[in-house]
Parts: structure tokens; C-alpha cells; sequence
């Protein structure tokens, strides 16, 4: 696995999830605070909307697409309500200075 560079700490605001592009894929970064990134694909499994504009809740570590409210697990991408049933791929994610890294293959 391959470490790439997806976004720095400062375009993701704490509790907010950002769109990032590597290669052909979209990717949703989400700020949990305290120095805590999460990535998942930006493609919601349902509905096929952008993750990134659905609200993280920090708490629960999940991201909700807008378009019909499911949540998703931002540790795993499996979705934690209805309407979606299939998971989003889910990211090993490294900041390593003012760098936000994800696992590829």
C-alpha cells in the first residue's frame, strides 16, 4: 500500500468534510478535531450524491449525505441508517505535519 498526499489539515475545517480528487477517485475528507482526519469516497453508495456536503458529527464519527440522510461509519464506510444498505470505501488516513495522507493500493 501507498501513502499519497489527498489535502492539508487547513482546507478541512474542524467538523467539516471537504472533496479531494486523486487520480480519477473523489475522496470526502472529514475534520474531527483535535488533530483527527477521516476519509471516505465522496460517492454516497445510495444515492449517488457528494458525502462532502452532508454534516459530520464528530461525536459519532459518521457523515450524513445530504440528499436523503443516511449516515455513514467513518471508520469502516458502512452505512449506520437507511436508505443505504452498501458501504463506501473507507481510507487509512496519516497527517504527518500540515500533510493529510491516505492508504491507497
Amino acid at each position: 500500500m501507498a501513502l499519497t498526499k489527498i489535502a492539508t489539515t487547513d482546507q478541512v475545517p474542524e467538523g467539516e468534510a471537504r472533496r479531494f480528487k486523486y487520480d480519477s477517485t473523489e475522496v470526502a475528507v472529514a475534520n474531527l478535531g483535535g488533530g483527527e482526519f477521516r476519509a471516505l469516497d465522496a460517492i454516497c453508495s445510495h444515492a449517488l450524491s457528494y458525502l462532502d456536503e452532508g454534516e459530520v458529527d464528530p461525536d459519532m464519527e459518521t457523515l450524513e449525505c445530504a440528499k436523503h440522510g443516511s449516515t455513514f461509519d467513518l471508520n469502516t464506510g458502512r452505512p449506520r441508517t437507511l436508505p443505504a444498505t452498501q458501504p463506501v470505501r473507507a481510507y487509512e488516513v496519516k497527517v504527518e505535519g500540515d500533510d493529510i495522507l491516505i492508504e491507497v493500493n
